[in-house]
């Protein structure tokens, strides 16, 4: 089996590595974002077709993601990161030369290919490198915060390289990542064999793949088409079906592609919920507030994604601060409870955002109190989540907790901008009630419809604060043999 670096030097450098390539996987959800319209201009390619540059990767992505987890115990960590590595690379480079919307379409989707296979790896060589409770904390803290600014981080990084060089270099970055992550991954993450006691579970990865698949497809549906669409309701019905034989496959597999022991623990199965809903929560806020400031105030997007940075800065600090040395004295029931209700608090802040600009008024304490909140979140219930795990089955427990974090942001995105659509329509047609395009849609109108759409938000959290209390336990861990302990 895969093992860790025997030195702390060699052990904090394959954190850096491990790091570099999260959050490459984690900016590529939204650094395409802001460079679409210069890409539409760009291919010639219609409004509606921009849609399916997010969604090839989220489908390829979310869809994969069980089978790239058992991939990375079958073959080995530092196997599994070197393809996904070189594939992302090389995904990114045919991305970033298309000269069709075909062949761009083409390179997102293989890029969540390979993004499938990183990102469980990469988690899972951080779950058997760091073993020693302190340090385990301190690595977990690190690679939580910088999952959990990702997003933001894409929206700064996409607005830079549009504004100041071409929209194929938010493709093409990539390479300079994967580049430098290639590296590090020869040099200083741990080598060794896979698990050749098992074999893949094809039953369980056709089942698995195609019931994601289905349920990520019907999210997205629901975010272009609505959820009147019987396509989407079709879809996700056909998922929860397919998903329902998946799980009952896991139970009687000799070789299951998730073995259900991983999701059955108390404190794992909150921390993966606190995950989800902190996710709907994220991708909410990123949407909405990007809207905002664009849409409504005018700025730029470079200038919107900079503005971000207070959130990614107070996720740090909440990381590295509190989560980091809280972690390994208390364990995750009182972080992340503490956590949802920041984020809580966070959300019902961005309720009253106001038409004229007020950034120091009303934007900047909801992304302070929402980015510390985020931090008493990411890392420990990462990091619990991941514990307890036997080695051959770190790959899976990562992909469970990427899976997670995927659900959620489809499931945010999907119902939280259906709410602020309908509400803004019916808040555009008052006092007649009859809901219609044609009615005059003002920016009060839509900022109503924001707002319904955090208060949702801030419910999420709520539900989640009182459920992850109840779910997680308290205790110090501690580590025995080859076993990652439960928190």
């Amino acid at each position: 089996m895969d093992g860790a670096p025997t030195s702390q030097h060699g052990r904090w450098w394959a954190l850096a590595t491990l790091s570099l390539i999260q959050l490459m996987v984690a900016l590529d959800a939204t650094v395409i974002n802001i460079a679409l319209p210069s890409a539409q201009q760009d291919l010639r390619f219609s409004a509606a077709s921009r849609q399916w540059l997010i969604t090839a990767y989220v489908l390829a992505f979310g869809s994969l993601m069980f089978l790239g987890g058992r991939l990375s115990d079958l073959w080995g960590r530092r196997t599994s990161l070197v393809v996904g590595l070189v594939g992302f690379a090389a995904a990114s480079a045919a991305g970033g030369a298309a000269r069709t919307f075909g062949e761009l379409v083409s390179a997102r989707a293989a890029q969540g290919v390979f993004g499938a296979l990183l990102a469980p790896a990469a988690l899972a060589a951080l779950t058997v490198t760091f073993r020693e409770p302190k340090e385990r904390a301190r690595a977990f803290a690190i690679f939580g915060a910088i999952g959990g600014s990702g997003a933001a981080i894409g929206l700064i990084l996409g607005g830079a390289l549009t504004q100041w060089a071409t929209w194929r270099w938010c493709l093409l970055v990539n390479v300079v990542f994967a580049a430098v992550s290639l590296v590090g991954v020869l040099v200083v993450v741990a080598g060794g064999r896979g698990d050749r006691t098992s074999h893949l579970d094809l039953v369980g990865t056709v089942l698995g793949s195609a019931g994601l698949f289905a349920l990520v497809f019907g999210l997205g549906r629901a975010v272009t088409t609505g959820w009147g669409n019987a396509d989407t309701w079709l879809s996700l019905g056909a998922g929860g079906v397919l998903m329902g034989f998946f799980v009952v496959w896991q139970g009687h597999s000799q070789h299951p592609l998730l073995p259900l022991r991983i999701v059955t623990n108390r404190t794992r199965g909150g921390s993966l919920f606190a995950l989800f809903v902190t996710t709907i929560g994220i991708f909410g806020l990123s949407l909405f507030l990007a809207f905002y400031m664009e849409n409504t105030l005018g700025y730029s997007p470079l200038k919107t994604g900079v503005l971000f940075l207070p959130l990614v800065g107070a996720l740090a600090l909440s990381a590295s601060l509190a989560s980091a040395r809280l972690l390994d004295l208390v364990g995750p029931r009182p972080l992340v409870p503490v956590g949802m209700l920041l984020g809580l608090m966070g959300m019902v802040l961005f309720t009253k955002l106001p038409v004229q600009e007020d950034y120091l008024g009303h934007v900047l304490p909801g992304l302070v109190v929402t980015g510390l909140g985020l931090g008493l979140i990411f890392a420990p219930s990462t990091a619990s989540a991941t514990a307890g795990i036997e080695a051959r089955d770190a790959g899976a427990a990562s992909a469970t907790v990427n899976l997670a974090q995927q659900m959620g942001g489809s499931v945010g995105t999907a119902l939280l901008n259906t709410i602020a659509v309908i509400t803004t329509r019916r808040a555009s047609c008052a006092p007649s009630g009859i809901v219609s395009p044609l009615c005059h849609t003002t920016f009060a109108d839509t900022l109503h419809g924001y707002s319904v759409a955090f208060w949702w938000a801030a419910g999420f959290f709520g539900v989640g604060a009182v459920i992850t209390f109840f779910m997680l336990e308290s205790g110090v861990p501690e580590f025995e043999g080859e076993l990652l302990p439960l928190l």
